[in-house]
């Protein structure tokens, strides 16, 4: 497929509201960041749908699980994002080797940041917070907060300004 085919149709699935591109973050601070935006069907049950997984297929499959969480997680960010009155903006953030990667960044008004990594298990360890922590470490105070959502039922602090939360807090 020629270039100007994928521009054409990505623009069509945004139009129709079938996709999403979140944009990449910038920082003059943070040295070669990718700047090409991350992909998000609007529905999770879409990418089970195009890939004929059932519910028992999804679970078997902790890549594709781990996807489908991250699309549902951003389908729930979304909205919540758009009614809020600080108007706050989604990102997300990758260095160009792929060294650190935050699946999402929430830019705040006053220019905080809010990292958010997603985990398809019910207890994350500090490790999973290892790029988080990397970012509050490089970003000083403007890293407002640091977010590991997960399966699990209940909160609890991974680090300095680092805490795992249950992702059905985003509700709570």
């Amino acid at each position: 497929m020629s270039k100007a085919t994928a521009v054409a149709y990505e623009r069509l699935l945004e139009s129709l509201l079938v996709a999403e591109a979140v944009p990449g973050w910038r920082s003059n601070r943070l040295k070669r960041l990718l700047r090409q935006p991350k992909r998000y069907l609007v529905d999770p049950a879409l990418i089970a749908a195009a890939l004929r997984a059932d519910v028992a297929g999804v679970m078997r499959d902790g890549s594709l699980l781990g996807r489908v969480l991250e699309t549902f997680v951003a389908a729930q960010l979304r909205p919540e994002l758009a009614v809020s009155a600080s108007r706050p903006r989604l990102h997300h953030l990758r260095t160009a080797q792929g060294r650190h990667e935050v699946d999402l960044l929430v830019e705040l008004a006053d220019g905080g940041l809010i990292g958010i990594e997603i985990k398809a298990n019910a207890s994350p360890a500090p490790g999973d917070a290892r790029h988080l922590a990397w970012l509050r470490d490089e970003l000083g105070e403007r890293f407002a907060r640091g977010v590991v959502l997960h399966t699990g039922p209940r909160k609890y602090r991974l680090g300095e300004r680092i805490d795992a939360v249950p992702i059905c807090a985003l509700w709570g």
